[in-house]
């Protein structure tokens, strides 16, 4: 049984603090405190992956302080939530470049990686400086390099490219916040087959009831991949804080954001 892999774009933050008047750090600031609700939300819900998209490459092209106090923020939640996540067996990885984050949110990933390493309870995956291109990208020059391979053995290539270095299911539901409908270079390879669910609120409003919404539309949809006929139903409830296990009809091996 293949865990289900959810995979967020977490959008609107900058919107909900303009909203409010407030500068749009303390809309990234509020931000966190829903990541933390969706990260406990999905290990009530016995989800297997739980991927968020914070900051995709394109989101250098942003002001110098704004940039920095979203680094600053990462930095943080890694130094803070190693405790948390060790308690409840969450694993966590980042996932995207590295080279061009500050030494002192290098080291911080690292600790942290490597402090919930032995976590089963949900692999939180977080995209930091990640853009689905470039990795799909870099890829590809790899496998010139290193000789023609099977399609299993390229994304593994994408896989370890972006720091990962474990088997991660394709993913199975993909949500965004903050109403707008596009996937911003996140995830492209991997979202080939996803269900897609787009939520019209900002990301500081999302709750568990929209989560445990996202995976009820989940659960009523039919995955065929492309092919003709019945497929094994996806058994999955999220009501009253309470999940069920998923059973996928798909093959075998599956194979920027206004934060």
């Amino acid at each position: 049984m293949t865990p289900l892999h959810v995979a967020i774009i977490m959008d609107g933050n900058g919107r909900w603090a303009a909203r409010r008047g407030l500068p749009r750090q303390a809309g990234h600031v509020k931000g966190g405190d829903a990541v933390r609700r969706a990260v406990e939300f999905a290990a009530q819900q016995r989800i297997g992956v739980l991927t968020l998209y914070a900051f995709s490459a394109d989101n250098w092209r942003r002001p110098g302080a704004e940039i920095c106090a979203l680094l600053a923020l990462f930095e943080e939640y890694l130094r803070t939530q190693i405790d948390r996540c060790q308690r409840a067996g969450v694993r966590l990885s980042v996932v995207g470049r590295r080279d061009r984050l500050p030494p002192s949110l290098r080291r911080a990933v690292v600790r942290a990686e490597h402090c919930t390493r032995l976590g089963t309870a949900l692999h939180l995956r977080i995209a930091i400086d990640y853009s689905a291109r470039d990795a799909i990208w870099m890829a590809a020059e790899r496998m010139i390099r290193e000789g023609a391979g099977t399609r299993e053995a390229f994304a593994r290539r994408l896989r370890s490219g972006c720091g990962e270095d474990v088997d991660v299911p394709d993913v199975d539901l993909l949500v965004r916040t903050g109403g707008e409908r596009r996937l911003s270079d996140f995830l492209l390879w991997e979202s080939a087959y996803a269900e897609l669910c787009f939520i019209d609120v900002p990301w500081p409003d999302f709750s568990d009831e929209h989560f445990a919404d996202a995976l009820s539309q989940y659960g009523r949809r039919e995955r065929r991949f492309g092919a003709v006929g019945e497929e094994p139903k996806v058994d999955y409830v999220a009501a009253g804080g309470v999940g069920g296990p998923v059973v996928h009809g798909g093959p075998a091996g599956n194979g920027a954001p206004d934060l």
